[in-house]
């Protein structure tokens, strides 16, 4: 079955409010002189900047989406940020265990979920990350770690509507190296197929799956072709109004 792709841009901790307004009002001026795009664009901008940007693309069509949240709707959690504020400031989306969050915070499956399932319960879409590093690639355990990130990280309550799963290959992030197109399409056929048993086969089909590898316009068109890759997460390409506008640009 079709399912839209998804143009996903993580910012990462860059930008300061002009960097962000400007990029924000670049990519709203090209979506508002679109008409009926085959894509849906997110932004996720640093926490400091998610308010602006809400401003920035109101009316264009594009998401606004935060990095993190908190497991927890509020409480005594210092410089946290609970699913419920991003909600609240406009977000739509909250990106939920990114590699450098795994690696830099320790995060693992198990608080993933919990974070997943926070966002869910704040009436925002999660997407939920996954990936092998380099030693594991190596060792032949690409799909094995990514079957357990899946299932350990699978909010309760996950539907194609509020659940889209992100595999990045962590060895491919601000590297510039990416999977191979083949490569990248194994890893998402076995994660379709996985949701197929954990979710039932009409969720499988519709859940969007994004690649999360160092997507770009050289790469995008040859990746975004691929059977189960639905779209792209973003980061360095993001930065760049015109890069960005670029990988839009070429979905099927």
């Amino acid at each position: 079955m079709a399912r839209r792709i998804l143009i996903a841009g993580n910012w990462k901790m860059n930008g300061l409010q002009s960097d962000g307004l400007a990029l924000a009002s670049a990519l709203a001026t090209h979506m508002r002189g679109t008409s009926d795009p085959a894509f849906e664009m997110l932004v996720c901008p640093p926490f400091t900047l998610i308010s602006k940007v809400v401003d920035a693309v109101a009316g264009s069509g594009i998401q606004v989406g935060g990095q993190d949240c908190h497991a927890a709707e509020k409480g005594a959690h210092t410089g946290d940020t609970s699913a419920w504020m991003l909600k609240d400031l406009g977000c739509t989306y909250a990106i939920v265990g990114h590699s450098e969050r795994r690696t830099d915070h320790g995060e693992n499956d198990a608080t993933v979920k919990a974070k997943a399932e926070a966002a869910l319960a704040a009436g925002l879409r999660a997407i939920v990350c996954i990936g092998e590093t380099l030693e594991e690639r190596d060792a032949g355990k690409t799909l094995d770690v990514n079957r357990t990130q899946l299932h350990g990280s699978l909010p309760a309550g996950a539907t194609a509507e509020n659940t889209v799963i992100a595999y990045e290959p962590v060895w491919a992030i601000g590297t510039g190296r990416t999977a191979t197109p083949e490569q990248a399409q194994e890893v998402h056929a076995m994660i379709r197929s996985e949701l197929v048993g954990k979710l039932g086969q009409g969720v499988a089909d519709a859940m969007r799956v994004l690649y999360g590898g160092s997507m770009n316009p050289k790469n995008a068109k040859e990746l975004l072709a691929q059977q189960d890759i639905d779209g792209g997460l973003i980061g360095g390409a993001s930065l760049k109004a015109d890069d960005f506008w670029a990988v839009a640009q070429s979905c099927p």
